[in-house]
């Protein structure tokens, strides 16, 4: 199999932040990333340009995690959500909230949207998932809650009917809304990221015993195991290249690791940050990929 080339040089540095940034996502086009930061906004990038378009500034405290519409036909809404314990459906044109949720009662970790963008789900440190609805208007009850973790939920994804859910206690579930059946694994370590595979057949799971790993999503198998980064006390959200050939997490220590997805080994690491890595999002089509850290800079490598 032809391996591409993975990113290795440091390309830009999106300027525009004034605190620690938590989270990045791409557009699924790949056009453009949307920042979340600790002073409180939400940037909107051109990653090739490096240009901000647009700030969006309602949150009162830390925005810890955004979504995007998984369709690239719906690039006119996305959804934050904060330590204010608020969830924001937002209208990218105009910058305003369409709707604003703030039933949870903790600070909510987590958001993302179902594959039409009817339902967003966030995830919180009050310890529930709650499912929302995107399409009505003025409803401020969430349409269900999922409530059995014990502990802060950090990691929440939709993939066709099932909800992935990683919590601090230690246990990756799926729900399965169709059939209302719940799996359950457990890691048995404290679970900060969690995400499907773009093929949608593995897992990959960030824990603060600084390891990565990756399990089969049908039989729950542990297939592989990544080391070499270290993260033991933040939120380090990891990704898949978009040929789901590499993963790609942050570290601690201001590295970015990239590792081969078969073989397990770190194939190479680059160095930029001067503070923890928080998130890492990699291009939808390219080998391009947008870091965001708690120095408070958005670095894009290429």
């Amino acid at each position: 199999m032809l391996q591409l080339p993975l990113p290795d040089k440091e390309a830009r540095t999106l300027i525009g932040h004034t605190a620690a940034v938590h989270t990045v996502v791409y557009s699924s086009d790949g056009a453009y990333c949307l920042t979340g930061s600790a002073d409180r906004s939400v940037k909107l990038w051109n990653p090739v340009t490096g240009m901000c378009i647009k700030t969006y500034s309602t949150h009162s405290k830390d925005v810890l995690g955004i979504a995007l519409p998984q369709s690239a036909s719906d690039n006119s809404r996305f959804a934050s959500c904060s330590m204010d314990r608020g969830v924001i459906l937002w209208d990218v044109g105009t910058g305003r909230p369409v709707q604003k949720w703030n039933e949870h009662t903790q600070r909510v970790n987590t958001v993302a949207f179902n594959l039409d963008a009817s339902i967003l789900a966030s995830g919180s440190y009050d310890t529930t998932v709650r499912l929302w609805d995107c399409r009505a208007r003025n409803t401020w009850k969430p349409i269900q809650i999922l409530d059995g973790s014990k502990d802060s939920v950090e990691a929440v994804q939709i993939l066709d009917t099932e909800i992935l859910v990683g919590c601090v206690d230690g246990r990756l579930k799926i729900y399965d809304v169709r059939t209302g059946r719940v799996t359950i694994d457990a890691v048995g370590h404290p679970i900060i990221s969690a995400r499907f595979s773009n093929d949608g057949n593995c897992i990959l799971v960030n824990t603060l015993d600084s390891k990565i790993r990756l399990f089969d999503k049908e039989t729950g198998e542990l297939l592989s195991e990544y080391t070499g980064h270290k993260n033991s006390d933040y939120r380090v959200v990891s990704t898949f290249s978009y040929t789901d050939a590499h993963v790609i997490s942050g570290s601690e220590d201001g590295r970015i690791c990239m590792w081969d997805l078969v073989e397990g080994n770190l194939e190479k690491t680059l160095e930029g940050h001067t503070m923890a890595v928080t998130c890492v999002a990699y291009h939808p089509k390219l080998h391009t990929m947008v870091s965001t850290s708690l120095d408070g800079t958005v670095k894009v490598w290429e």
